[in-house]
């Protein structure tokens, strides 16, 4: 059965879905680059405490290096990953719902496939789209 043959409540389903399945992609990207980053902070972290107080210390300022002093840089990356722990825990929160979403939808489309092919698609399709409508 192609995608045209489809009723238009299966349709919708469907194309919320595709639509759920692409933020879970965007939330797991995000979630990725977030690592990434703070992976980078941890190490910049180790290296910073290993360095001695009269060492030279420089962070970056844009597309140029500035001196700092070590105590504040210190300061800075720990705000940082502490921001990068908070942002992760939320876009993982975010992709729990979304999987979440993603499983009841999938579940609705099922049924209703199951329904056509059981009942035709002219019981369907009275029956189906009342109690399938999305909620938003």
């Amino acid at each position: 059965m192609s995608e045209q043959e489809l009723p238009p409540w299966v349709r919708e389903q469907v194309s919320r879905l595709q639509q759920l399945q692409q933020n879970l992609q965007a939330i797991m990207m995000q979630k990725q680059q977030l690592e990434v980053e703070m992976a980078e902070t941890d190490r910049a972290l180790q290296e910073l405490k290993k360095a001695s107080p009269d060492d030279a210390i420089y962070k970056n300022a844009g597309s140029v290096l500035i001196k700092a002093k070590k105590e504040d840089v210190l300061k800075e990356l720990e705000e940082k990953k502490e921001l990068s722990n908070t942002r992760t825990m939320v876009l993982g929160k975010q992709e729990a719902r979304v999987k979440e979403n993603l499983k009841e939808v999938e579940n609705k489309i099922n049924e209703m496939i199951r329904g056509m092919q059981a009942g035709g698609s002219s019981s369907a399709g009275s029956t189906g789209s009342a109690g399938t409508r999305p909620m938003g």
